[in-house]
Protein backbone atom coordinates (compact mmCIF):
# COMPACT_ATOMS: atom_id res chain seq x y z
CA UNK A 1 0.00 0.00 0.00
CA UNK A 2 3.09 2.58 0.64
CA UNK A 3 3.75 4.58 -2.53
CA UNK A 4 7.13 4.14 -3.27
CA UNK A 5 7.30 6.42 -6.51
CA UNK A 6 9.24 9.82 -6.05
CA UNK A 7 7.90 12.80 -7.77
CA UNK A 8 7.91 16.45 -7.26
CA UNK A 9 4.08 17.10 -8.34
CA UNK A 10 1.04 15.01 -7.74
CA UNK A 11 -2.48 16.49 -9.29
CA UNK A 12 -5.67 13.78 -8.90
CA UNK A 13 -8.38 14.09 -11.33
CA UNK A 14 -11.87 12.58 -9.54
CA UNK A 15 -14.23 11.20 -11.84
CA UNK A 16 -17.51 12.57 -11.26
CA UNK A 17 -20.86 12.23 -9.85
CA UNK A 18 -24.14 11.23 -11.23
CA UNK A 19 -26.13 14.47 -11.64
CA UNK A 20 -29.24 12.93 -12.90
CA UNK A 21 -30.02 10.79 -9.92
CA UNK A 22 -32.44 10.96 -7.07
CA UNK A 23 -30.26 13.01 -4.79
CA UNK A 24 -30.14 15.68 -7.33
CA UNK A 25 -34.20 15.73 -7.88
CA UNK A 26 -34.11 16.47 -3.97
CA UNK A 27 -31.27 19.14 -3.63
CA UNK A 28 -33.19 20.62 -6.83
CA UNK A 29 -36.88 20.61 -5.70
CA UNK A 30 -38.14 23.97 -4.24
CA UNK A 31 -39.29 22.68 -1.31
CA UNK A 32 -35.72 21.79 -0.33
CA UNK A 33 -34.51 23.03 3.19
CA UNK A 34 -31.47 21.26 4.36
CA UNK A 35 -28.22 22.78 4.47
CA UNK A 36 -26.47 22.13 1.18
CA UNK A 37 -29.67 22.73 -0.30
CA UNK A 38 -30.16 26.38 1.02
CA UNK A 39 -26.45 26.85 0.50
CA UNK A 40 -26.93 26.24 -3.49
CA UNK A 41 -29.75 28.69 -2.93
CA UNK A 42 -27.64 31.11 -1.97
CA UNK A 43 -25.14 34.13 -3.22
CA UNK A 44 -21.48 32.05 -2.57
CA UNK A 45 -23.15 28.36 -3.35
CA UNK A 46 -21.00 25.80 -2.41
CA UNK A 47 -18.12 23.83 -3.35
CA UNK A 48 -18.61 21.40 -6.45
CA UNK A 49 -16.70 18.85 -3.79
CA UNK A 50 -19.66 19.57 -1.22
CA UNK A 51 -22.44 18.72 -3.60
CA UNK A 52 -20.66 15.86 -5.54
CA UNK A 53 -20.09 13.67 -2.04
CA UNK A 54 -23.93 14.57 -1.07
CA UNK A 55 -24.96 13.31 -4.35
CA UNK A 56 -22.21 10.46 -5.05
CA UNK A 57 -21.78 9.36 -0.68
CA UNK A 58 -18.80 7.44 0.25
CA UNK A 59 -17.22 6.62 -2.82
CA UNK A 60 -16.86 10.40 -3.41
CA UNK A 61 -16.01 11.20 -0.03
CA UNK A 62 -13.58 9.18 -0.04
CA UNK A 63 -11.96 10.40 -3.03
CA UNK A 64 -12.21 14.15 -2.01
CA UNK A 65 -10.71 12.69 1.48
CA UNK A 66 -7.92 11.18 -0.02
CA UNK A 67 -6.68 13.67 -3.24
CA UNK A 68 -6.56 16.40 -0.32
CA UNK A 69 -4.18 14.40 1.68
CA UNK A 70 -2.20 13.96 -1.12
CA UNK A 71 -1.73 16.08 -3.47
CA UNK A 72 1.16 18.05 -4.39
CA UNK A 73 0.58 21.13 -6.74
CA UNK A 74 2.74 22.98 -8.38
CA UNK A 75 2.95 26.77 -8.46
CA UNK A 76 -0.85 28.01 -8.14
CA UNK A 77 -2.46 24.92 -9.66
CA UNK A 78 -4.86 23.25 -8.32
CA UNK A 79 -4.19 19.43 -7.10
CA UNK A 80 -7.83 18.28 -7.36
CA UNK A 81 -10.01 18.60 -10.14
CA UNK A 82 -13.18 17.09 -10.85
CA UNK A 83 -14.51 15.71 -13.73
CA UNK A 84 -17.97 17.40 -14.56
CA UNK A 85 -21.03 16.81 -17.64
CA UNK A 86 -20.50 20.09 -19.03
CA UNK A 87 -17.18 22.15 -18.08
CA UNK A 88 -14.60 19.50 -18.32
CA UNK A 89 -11.93 19.55 -15.36
CA UNK A 90 -12.84 22.11 -12.03
CA UNK A 91 -11.10 22.84 -8.99
CA UNK A 92 -12.49 20.82 -6.35
CA UNK A 93 -12.89 23.75 -4.57
CA UNK A 94 -15.01 25.84 -7.28
CA UNK A 95 -18.16 26.90 -6.19
CA UNK A 96 -21.38 26.28 -7.62
CA UNK A 97 -24.87 27.63 -7.36
CA UNK A 98 -28.20 25.41 -8.12
CA UNK A 99 -28.43 26.72 -11.65
CA UNK A 100 -25.26 24.97 -12.17
CA UNK A 101 -25.77 21.98 -10.85
CA UNK A 102 -29.02 21.85 -13.82
CA UNK A 103 -26.69 22.31 -16.01
CA UNK A 104 -25.26 19.54 -15.01
CA UNK A 105 -27.92 17.61 -14.39
CA UNK A 106 -28.85 18.17 -17.97
CA UNK A 107 -26.10 16.16 -19.58
CA UNK A 108 -24.56 12.69 -19.34
CA UNK A 109 -21.27 11.56 -19.29
CA UNK A 110 -21.14 10.38 -22.78
CA UNK A 111 -17.93 9.99 -25.01
CA UNK A 112 -20.21 10.49 -28.22
CA UNK A 113 -21.80 13.75 -26.34
CA UNK A 114 -20.20 17.08 -27.65
CA UNK A 115 -21.74 18.91 -24.51
CA UNK A 116 -19.44 16.87 -22.36
CA UNK A 117 -16.92 15.82 -24.43
CA UNK A 118 -15.49 18.93 -25.64
CA UNK A 119 -14.72 21.00 -22.82
CA UNK A 120 -13.37 17.78 -21.42
CA UNK A 121 -10.90 17.44 -24.07
CA UNK A 122 -10.14 21.61 -23.90
CA UNK A 123 -9.67 21.65 -19.97
CA UNK A 124 -7.33 18.19 -20.25
CA UNK A 125 -5.21 19.54 -22.96
CA UNK A 126 -4.59 23.26 -21.39
CA UNK A 127 -3.85 21.32 -17.87
CA UNK A 128 -1.48 18.79 -19.90
CA UNK A 129 0.51 21.84 -21.58
CA UNK A 130 1.34 23.33 -18.50
CA UNK A 131 2.45 20.21 -16.38
CA UNK A 132 6.11 20.61 -14.57
CA UNK A 133 8.39 17.66 -15.86
CA UNK A 134 8.38 15.88 -12.73
CA UNK A 135 4.34 15.76 -12.27
CA UNK A 136 1.80 13.00 -12.52
CA UNK A 137 -1.47 12.80 -12.48
CA UNK A 138 -3.67 10.21 -10.67
CA UNK A 139 -7.46 9.07 -11.38
CA UNK A 140 -9.36 8.42 -8.92
CA UNK A 141 -12.22 6.51 -11.04
CA UNK A 142 -12.42 3.74 -13.21
CA UNK A 143 -9.94 3.11 -15.90
CA UNK A 144 -12.88 0.58 -17.46
CA UNK A 145 -14.82 3.02 -18.90
CA UNK A 146 -13.70 5.16 -22.29
CA UNK A 147 -15.97 8.13 -21.06
CA UNK A 148 -13.05 9.73 -20.25
CA UNK A 149 -10.03 7.18 -20.00
CA UNK A 150 -9.38 8.21 -23.87
CA UNK A 151 -8.99 11.29 -23.84
CA UNK A 152 -6.99 11.47 -20.38
CA UNK A 153 -4.61 9.26 -22.13
CA UNK A 154 -4.50 10.93 -25.35
CA UNK A 155 -3.15 13.99 -23.59
CA UNK A 156 -1.22 12.47 -20.69
CA UNK A 157 -0.27 9.66 -21.88
CA UNK A 158 2.17 7.75 -19.26
CA UNK A 159 1.96 10.86 -16.92
CA UNK A 160 -1.65 9.20 -16.02
CA UNK A 161 -1.83 6.77 -12.72
CA UNK A 162 -4.14 4.99 -10.78
CA UNK A 163 -4.00 2.97 -7.30
CA UNK A 164 -3.40 -0.49 -8.06
CA UNK A 165 -5.37 -1.66 -5.32
CA UNK A 166 -8.63 -0.24 -7.64
CA UNK A 167 -8.45 -3.25 -9.50
CA UNK A 168 -11.15 -5.26 -8.80
CA UNK A 169 -12.78 -3.32 -5.97
CA UNK A 170 -16.42 -1.87 -6.53
CA UNK A 171 -17.25 1.69 -6.19
CA UNK A 172 -18.04 1.06 -2.57
CA UNK A 173 -14.76 -0.41 -1.54
CA UNK A 174 -12.80 2.38 -2.95
CA UNK A 175 -14.72 4.80 -1.28
CA UNK A 176 -13.73 2.95 1.99
CA UNK A 177 -10.02 1.88 1.24
CA UNK A 178 -9.78 5.70 0.36
CA UNK A 179 -11.36 7.06 3.42
CA UNK A 180 -9.24 5.01 5.37
CA UNK A 181 -5.89 6.00 3.89
CA UNK A 182 -6.53 9.44 4.25
CA UNK A 183 -7.50 9.24 7.51
CA UNK A 184 -3.94 6.99 8.46
CA UNK A 185 -2.01 9.13 6.27
CA UNK A 186 -0.56 5.94 3.82
CA UNK A 187 -0.82 6.44 -0.01
CA UNK A 188 -1.46 4.01 -1.81
CA UNK A 189 0.68 2.74 -4.62
CA UNK A 190 -0.10 4.05 -8.08
CA UNK A 191 0.66 2.13 -11.53
CA UNK A 192 0.23 3.66 -15.07
CA UNK A 193 -2.71 3.46 -17.05
CA UNK A 194 -1.12 2.57 -19.93
CA UNK A 195 -1.24 -1.16 -20.51
CA UNK A 196 -2.81 -1.99 -17.06
CA UNK A 197 -5.11 -4.93 -16.51
CA UNK A 198 -8.36 -3.06 -16.40
CA UNK A 199 -10.29 -5.74 -14.36
CA UNK A 200 -9.06 -8.67 -11.81
CA UNK A 201 -9.99 -10.81 -9.15
CA UNK A 202 -11.63 -9.04 -6.16
CA UNK A 203 -9.50 -8.57 -3.22
CA UNK A 204 -10.69 -9.39 0.46
CA UNK A 205 -13.28 -7.17 1.57
CA UNK A 206 -12.18 -4.42 4.09
CA UNK A 207 -12.40 -4.85 7.59
CA UNK A 208 -15.46 -2.58 8.64
CA UNK A 209 -14.41 0.76 10.74
CA UNK A 210 -16.52 3.69 11.74
CA UNK A 211 -15.78 7.58 9.99
CA UNK A 212 -17.62 10.57 11.81
CA UNK A 213 -19.89 11.56 9.15
CA UNK A 214 -19.15 14.92 7.98
CA UNK A 215 -22.21 15.13 6.03
CA UNK A 216 -24.72 13.22 8.66
CA UNK A 217 -26.85 15.84 8.58
CA UNK A 218 -27.27 16.49 5.26
CA UNK A 219 -28.02 12.87 4.59
CA UNK A 220 -31.02 13.13 7.46
CA UNK A 221 -32.28 16.23 6.09
CA UNK A 222 -32.42 14.47 3.01
CA UNK A 223 -34.30 11.51 4.09
CA UNK A 224 -36.39 13.66 5.75
CA UNK A 225 -37.44 15.32 2.72
CA UNK A 226 -37.67 12.45 0.93
CA UNK A 227 -40.39 10.87 3.03
CA UNK A 228 -42.76 14.28 2.95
Amino acid sequence: MHQTSQVENRIFLLSPAYAGGKRAQMILSERAQFALARKLRSRRGASIAEVFTFLSGLYFRGKIAYANAFARPFGRSSGVFVITPTRGLVDAETRIELDDLREFAAVDIDEEDPRYRRPLGESVRRLAQNLTCNCEIVLLGSIATGKYIDVLLENFRARLRFPADFVGRGDMSRGGLLLRCAEDRKELHYIAVQGAIRSGKRPPKLTPRRYLASSRAEVEGFRGEALR
